[in-house]
């Protein structure tokens, strides 16, 4: 079993999302294994909460929070600015944030949602913190995608899914927006400098599905009964933040803390 976190002492990790769900438990495991843990997210009281939470459970942890709305840009900038004032080095970075829209909504930016949140925040977040972790080589990016990638394409003529939205379609397209970001960023970063994979976290009893009125309450209740539990769901966040064996491993989709080979057209460069 890989879900626990291996000696993380010395090691600073930023991880959004990390407020509830699989990101509060990640946090929390990489907290026990001496991580220095930064947890990103959108409400404050949520954060709050989160780093009480774990310091109660964990006994001299190292854990803090930045409130930051990762649809916003500019919002994405000041904490990227944040961070690079209070910290020289950044060990792992965990992009973990994510969204189901049960409508279509656009960001402050002017983008679709789902886009904004799930896949470009990823992208400009990590673009702003690579100097941090640059400075941390060999550092480490895990990005948490998601198996609801496979069967779709990106239609690059509706980006912004203006022609007939559909949340669940969205979410999909999103994730394997994350793929090809991962993909391509391992090809770019020198792998002594920084690692980028990506994995499936299982379907997990969450409340992403009711957040942002994806599902009405009682349907999504009833959907969870199949799912894992938030600590299974964080297993193989906890591997690729953590683990030694993996200290060379750049440019993978991992499922149950396993290699797997992702949908064909994520592999279309």
């Amino acid at each position: 079993m890989h879900g626990k976190a291996l000696e993380m002492a010395g090691k600073t990790v930023l991880i959004t999302g990390g407020s509830g769900g699989i990101g509060r438990i990640t946090a929390q495991r990489l907290a026990a294994a001496g991580a220095n843990v930064i947890i990103v997210g959108r409400d404050a009281a949520r954060g709050a909460a989160a780093v009480s939470h774990i310091g109660a459970t964990v006994p001299g942890a190292a854990v803090s929070f930045i409130a930051a709305d990762l649809s916003s840009q500019q919002e994405i900038r000041r904490l990227a600015a944040e961070v690079a004032g209070r910290l020289s080095r950044l060990d792992v970075l965990i992009n973990n944030a994510g969204a189901m829209f049960g409508r279509r909504a656009l960001s402050p930016d002017g983008i679709e949602m789902t886009f904004a949140v799930n896949h470009l925040a990823y992208v400009l977040l990590t673009h702003l913190l690579l100097p941090l972790l640059h400075a941390a080589a060999p550092a480490r990016i895990v990005n948490v995608a998601s198996r609801a990638h496979q069967g779709v394409r990106l239609n690059f003529k509706d980006l912004q899914a203006a022609k007939g939205y559909s949340g669940w379609w969205a979410y999909k397209r999103s994730k394997l927006a994350n793929l090809y970001f991962t993909y391509e960023l391992a090809r770019r970063l020198d792998p002594a400098r920084a690692t980028v994979n990506a994995l499936h976290p299982g379907f997990v009893r969450t409340d992403i599905g009711v957040a942002s009125g994806f599902l009405p309450d009682w349907l999504w209740n009833a959907v969870k009964l199949a799912a894992i539990t938030p600590e299974q769901g964080a297993e193989t966040s906890v591997y690729l933040a953590s683990d030694p064996s993996l200290a060379a491993v750049t440019g993978q989709y991992f499922v149950k803390c396993h290699p797997e080979r992702s949908s064909a057209v994520s592999y279309d460069a």
